[in-house]
């Protein structure tokens, strides 16, 4: 299987998960907007173990980052002469765009936190991918 064929198959999962899975079914849809504009504000929330169990803990910290892991990986495989700073601004857009969408249709929350939490995981993805290239040259 192509790079961009596990690309896509991975975008159908998450597009899944991020729309229908986890509690998000028709029953399951929000009766008003949810959202968090506040940076770090749920990130810093989680942190405090003690509140959490750590199944919700490392969904919600440690999920949002790993998630997004093959995005850095895949995208500089697919298109060759990607810089990292377009593959930046392009995932903040696209994953902005996906938490908008999720308020919205009221499957989800738009959460700032998500956005970074994200991003992260893309660019430690990007640094894996980049650290292999490096190695293999």
């Amino acid at each position: 299987m192509t790079a961009l064929g596990l690309l896509l198959i991975y975008t159908c999962l998450l597009v899944y998960w991020m729309f229908f899975a986890f509690d998000r079914s028709e029953g399951m849809v929000r009766r008003g907007y949810s959202y968090n504009l506040t940076p770090f504000s749920t990130i810093l929330q989680f942190l405090n173990i003690q509140q959490y169990n750590v199944k919700i803990w490392a969904t919600n910290l440690i999920g949002n980052v790993g998630v997004f892991l093959p995005y850095g990986i895949l995208l500089p495989v697919v298109v060759r002469q990607l810089k990292f700073r377009w593959f930046l601004a392009g995932f903040i857009l696209w994953i902005t765009l996906v938490e908008l969408i999720q308020m919205l249709s009221r499957r989800g929350s738009f959460d700032i936190d998500d956005v970074i939490l994200n991003s992260l995981g893309a660019c430690i993805g990007w640094a894996a991918y980049a650290s292999v290239k490096r190695i293999i040259r």
